[in-house]
């Protein structure tokens, strides 16, 4: 595989998912350097709140005091009766201060051309990006970047990085769900729900368990597959690429790409802290040829729900990633600390999942390097001890046998 020679200045962007304010707020608390995210239109991710444009306005507000970047995901594949609104939207997103629009069709990227000249234009993995030629294409267009197809290996990745413009970026998915499907593009949510994944709305049934059944014997169903957890045909294991940095980094990667618009704040927050270390420590060794990740930034992503995890197909040919199953889940985010009391090691805490006074949980704070505390003490607004957290959002006061920073992410093991 053909690599480049590496110095800070090759440095990838971690670029991480918000399906809302609060997913935003904690990918900029953990390191992003850029967060993409969907407005109420034209974005692959109906199911996520998304932004309103006073939304977005606000998070372009935030990010840029802080030299981050906003990218707006317009990457539907539009029918004719989409297309009318779409020159609006732009214009409002541009106003906002969005930094790129991720595309994939070619008509919106005219569009965005013409009525938001001022924003960068990105293609979107649906853009099924696999050669140089294409990618070239797309820059003669106007492009600045190419969000790869996921299916491309990464000896393909750093070929193509050798011949298209050094100004062109590349940016590859290194970690989240997979798909069945080519780039994004898939119909059988439309065949067995209706509804359209093309254009945002996708109801997710490679996720789906199946069980066969015979003509003759109507309501008996037999499992394909089955283990421990049940039966699935479709359901791919997870990305995962961050013990292969140096290979992303050396191959021309320019970006980092988290998936998961869908998924919660916990999640963007563990992820985003994990890749954010990952390409921190690697560029500060990066003059050690025998450089290994720390094994704690592994560990921190055994600590979200995930399905298995793979290299998906940086390694090998598409079709080849065939083990499936279920999700591993080994921890819960439980509360996050609004505030901390310095002298009483007091933190004042938003809960989202029940917890116990005694129980031992689990720290993430924004500095990124987790620690254990034992909950000593739980008291509500109203100053009434109480010996666990069971409400969800319910605001309480903790007492732990040490400090907590502000803007922690507070887990338990399950």
């Amino acid at each position: 595989m053909a690599t480049m020679k590496i110095t800070a200045m090759n440095k990838p962007e971690i670029l991480s998912p918000a399906g809302d304010m609060e997913s935003f707020d904690t990918a900029l608390r953990f390191g992003a350097d850029a967060v993409y995210l969907a407005g109420k239109s034209f974005g692959m991710r109906t199911a996520s709140k998304n932004f309103s444009l006073a939304e977005i306005k606000s998070a372009c507000e935030k990010a840029h005091a802080l030299n981050r970047k906003v990218y707006l995901t317009c990457n539907t594949l539009p029918r004719n009766a989409d297309i009318p609104p779409m020159p609006e939207f732009l214009r409002q997103a541009q106003d906002c201060g969005v930094d790129a629009f991720i595309i994939a069709d070619l008509g919106v990227f005219e569009l965005a051309k013409k009525y938001a000249p001022d924003v960068e234009r990105h293609i979107s993995t649906q853009g099924g990006i696999i050669n140089y030629e294409s990618a070239n294409a797309w820059y003669n267009m106007g492009a600045k970047r190419i969000v790869l197809a996921r299916e491309m290996r990464l000896d393909e990745i750093a070929e193509l990085r050798t011949k298209i413009p050094d100004d062109l970026e590349i940016e590859c998915f290194v970690h989240g769900a997979m798909c069945v499907s080519f780039s994004g593009r898939c119909l059988i949510s439309s065949f067995m729900a209706g509804r359209d994944a093309n254009r945002g709305d996708c109801a997710q049934p490679c996720r789906w368990k199946y069980h066969l059944m015979e003509e003759n014997r109507e309501g008996q169903f037999f499992p394909v597959l089955e283990d421990d957890h049940g039966t699935y045909l479709y359901n791919s294991r997870d990305l995962c690429m961050i013990e292969h940095i140096p290979e992303l980094v050396k191959a021309g990667v320019n970006s980092f790409k988290i998936e998961g618009r869908a998924k919660t704040y916990y999640y963007t927050g563990v992820t985003t802290n994990a890749y954010r270390h990952g390409v921190d420590e690697y560029f500060d060794h990066i003059d050690e040829p025998d450089y290994h990740l720390s094994p704690w930034i592994r560990e921190e992503l055994e600590k979200i729900s995930h399905r298995e995890y793979s290299t998906g197909f940086f390694f090998t040919e598409p079709g080849q990633e065939t083990e499936r199953g279920g999700y591993i889940r080994r921890y819960n985010a439980v509360a996050v600390c609004e505030k901390s009391i310095d002298d009483e090691n007091v933190a004042v805490v938003t809960q989202r999942n029940k917890f116990l006074v005694g129980d031992t949980l689990d720290i993430l704070p924004p500095d990124g390097f987790s620690f254990e505390v034992k909950c000593l003490r739980l008291m509500n607004e109203d100053g009434e001890e109480v010996p666990s957290a069971p409400h969800p959002m319910q605001r309480l006061y903790m007492t732990a046998d040490r400090f907590i920073p502000e803007g922690s992410v507070i887990r338990k093991k399950n």
